[in-house]
């Protein structure tokens, strides 16, 4: 019966599921870090260039981004992905190829920040089921 359900929301929703040739799936994730020291680098001229990179990148690694927010001081994505790419590995990716484009095209960030972003980030995975409705289906498992 689920899987009649699935398949059902796969071909009227296409947008919610993707596939593979042995997965049906919907990954996404809420994704925030910052610079270095949290300094409010990211105005005008490097904003708008660390935007064409994060979207030169993600399509590069097989990711998209449904939404990006680049605030003065912190960055906010909210990405979807195949089951292959890890939160981290993208966020590395993303950072990394950022952070290296960034400080080369504009000296300033050098002689600023002795590195582009700090090495910690926030990750939510996201969900279209809520961790509720997960934990009731399950549970509901045992007494079939």
């Amino acid at each position: 019966m689920y899987c009649k359900y699935l398949y059902y929301n796969l071909i009227i929703n296409g947008k919610r599921w993707k596939r593979s040739t042995t997965t049906v799936y919907n990954i996404s994730y809420h994704l925030i870090w910052c610079p270095k020291y949290r300094r409010k680098v990211l105005v005008i001229d490097v904003a708008k260039r660390l935007e064409e990179l994060l979207l030169q990148k993600a399509h590069e690694i097989e990711v998209e981004i449904v939404q990006m927010e680049i605030m003065p001081d912190h960055v906010h994505l909210f990405v979807k992905t195949t089951p292959t790419n890890s939160p981290h590995f993208i966020v590395q990716q993303l950072k990394g190829y950022t952070s290296r484009m960034l400080r080369q095209e504009f000296p300033s960030l050098k002689s600023r920040l002795p590195s582009m972003w700090t090495r910690s980030y926030y990750c939510e995975s996201v969900g279209h089921i809520s961790e509720e409705t997960i934990r009731k289906y399950i549970k509901k498992q045992k007494n079939k």
